[in-house]
């Protein structure tokens, strides 16, 4: 439900999940869970793909996953890789991504992109979109200042931290941003880019309490960097860290907070754009225009998908979301719960996570889904088993084999420097109940977005 990684125990009567609880995990949620994780689960069985689907005539029609398959490696098999791209969704495991990016390969694309929402961080240095400091590390901080995110909607357990950490004192907290309703004080200095350069050129006092802080943390979020000016963005909230003592070899307070489960993982495998690539904007644009003919979605939902309507969708997902509305060919593929997966939380810390039920009818876990087609199109890739895909991944990134050990990453330069906008900071998300397709379909969701964030809405009230 978000980039956490959360330690939580599923469980279940015949394929449906009844109650979701907390493993105790003393770095990463201690004996927390937040409340969408908790009690979302109900949308694990509402609005499911369960077996394939080709469009006829305008319409969406079920289908055997023979058909299905022969379809899209038609389609793959005859086409320029220059006209083809992938986007990768918010919830895909490390496993979806290496098999994509291996049939990517396959085929010449090099489109393709783990980033819905355009987070402007730099793949070839990891500590560009790491939570560096490590979500334990939080209680060794004196200050902290938050540049646009709200921990509380986007990592509530990173928000629980923050907060433990205040209760003991001697922890400042600021922000630049929108007005934050967080459980502890925070002194908001201003709504963006040019609050945040007062801050750097020591015009704000603020600046003296980071620089005489002995572990002080920057904290940027995707509200500062999924906009045009987000790699300005980032290169000056790495100096600021820099300058302040909260960049340096002994202690590493710059902080990337990410909203997404598979982000980490995706930026680590290298699910960005390969040498002449588009990332995610560049590739629906390219939709639009015609240059891309042919899209893949890995459960990608959080998309402008207006922009899809000339190409051809291939949709690999589970529920009938934004991105299945758009597909001419639908992949029913596993939901979190229905597979077993390698994730990388916010902090760089791989974890495993378990098939607890299994997915609903024809639906398939999603990289068994790419080494079929792989087949169909008579270019297998080269693993039939979970544990060749595995062997084979972690060869290419050995740190995905390092299981809840988070590997060093050295510092280096973030970001592009330039010119920042003058816009405010904006959170990428406005209803923390409803942020995936999971959540989207929960009833339980649906009531708590009715309860709490409408009335906030309709009065101009709340956070």
């Amino acid at each position: 439900m978000d980039s956490v990684g959360s330690n939580i125990r599923i469980d279940a009567r015949g394929r449906e999940v009844m109650r979701v609880l907390p493993r105790l995990h003393e770095d990463v949620n201690e004996e927390w869970i937040s409340d969408k994780t908790r009690f979302a689960m109900d949308g694990l069985t509402r609005r499911r793909l369960d077996t394939p689907y080709v469009k006829r005539d305008g319409k969406l029609q079920a289908t055997t996953w023979e058909i299905a398959l022969k379809e899209v490696a038609e389609r793959l098999g005859g086409r320029d890789g220059g006209k083809i791209a992938a986007i990768a969704g918010d919830q895909v495991d490390c496993e979806t991504m290496f098999a994509a990016k291996s049939l990517l390969d396959v085929i010449g694309s090099p489109h393709r992109d783990c980033r819905q929402d355009g987070m402007a961080v730099d793949p070839a240095v990891r500590s560009s979109y790491l939570f560096n400091t490590t979500i334990a590390g939080i209680e060794e901080a004196d200050a902290c200042l938050l540049i646009g995110c709200n921990p509380r909607h986007e990592a509530a357990l990173v928000n629980a931290r923050l907060r433990k950490r205040w209760m003991r004192g001697g922890f400042k907290v600021a922000s630049v941003g929108p007005q934050l309703d967080l459980t502890f004080p925070v002194t908001n200095l201003g709504a963006g880019p040019e609050s945040l350069q007062q801050v750097i050129d020591g015009k704000d006092g603020f600046a003296d309490i980071l620089k005489n802080a002995e572990r002080p943390m920057i904290v940027v979020g995707a509200g500062a960097l999924s906009r045009g000016d987000g790699a300005a963005v980032l290169a000056a909230a790495h100096a600021l860290a820099q300058s302040v003592g909260a960049a340096s070899d002994d202690w590493n307070g710059f902080n990337v907070l990410h909203t997404a489960a598979s982000r980490v993982g995706g930026l680590d495998l290298g699910f960005v754009p390969g040498p002449g690539g588009r990332d995610t904007a560049g590739i629906l644009d390219a939709a639009g225009s015609g240059d891309i003919d042919t899209v893949i979605l890995l459960a990608a939902d959080a998309i402008d998908t207006a922009a899809l309507k000339k190409a051809f969708v291939i949709y690999i997902g589970h529920h009938g979301d934004a991105g299945a509305s758009v597909a001419d060919i639908i992949l029913p593929g596993a939901a979190y719960t229905e597979r077993d997966g390698t994730y990388v939380n916010l902090e760089g810390r791989p974890q495993r996570a378990a098939r607890a039920v299994f997915a609903p009818g024809e639906a398939r876990e999603d990289w068994r889904i790419l080494r079929a087609l792989s087949g169909m199109m008579d270019q297998p890739l080269p693993f039939d088993t979970l544990d060749q895909l595995r062997d084979a991944m972690i060869a290419a990134v050995p740190h995905l084999g390092a299981i809840d050990e988070i590997a060093p990453a050295p510092t280096g330069e973030c970001g592009t420097s330039g010119a920042m906008s003058s816009e405010a900071f904006v959170s990428p998300i406005t209803d923390f109940y409803q942020t995936c397709s999971i959540s989207r379909a929960s009833a339980t969701m649906a009531k708590c977005t009715q309860a709490f964030v409408t009335p906030a809405a309709a009065t101009g009230t709340g956070d």
